[in-house]
């Protein structure tokens, strides 16, 4: 049976694989959504892919400690990516879950991070 912190890592896997499944749907869309939210070419091209990684092995609980930590940096970057973007006020679409969302970030989107960190923290503070 799984404790607290086992759930927490996989809610917190399920949204990156979901995350990732979205963006490589339509791979070639998505890069370009996520370059209007200032997001470089390349660094976009693994971004998918490492958030597949990342939330199997979460899903899994491999390495729970590991895979915790990258998960709470990229939300974090995530994050901070999406405050630097609202305070200068830009609020191009929200590439978070692939090219088919095309709702303009907000502060909703950075309180639904907040969420995802704090389920993370759980998670990494029962490991």
């Amino acid at each position: 049976m799984w404790n607290l912190s086992e759930w927490c890592a996989a809610f917190v896997g399920a949204v990156f694989i979901f995350s990732s499944t979205q963006k490589l749907i339509d791979r070639r869309s998505w890069i370009a959504q996520a370059t209007q939210l200032g997001v470089s070419r390349s660094i976009a091209s693994i971004i998918a892919p490492l958030e597949g990684l990342v939330g199997v092995v979460l899903v899994a609980q491999i390495w729970p400690i590991v895979a915790l930590v990258a998960s709470l940096t990229l939300l974090v970057a995530f994050t901070l990516l999406l405050v630097s973007l609202l305070a200068r006020g830009l609020r191009p679409p929200c590439a978070c879950f692939g090219a088919a969302r095309k709702r303009p970030i907000s502060w909703w989107t950075v309180a639904r991070n907040v969420v995802f960190i704090a389920i993370n923290l759980v998670a990494l503070l029962g490991a």
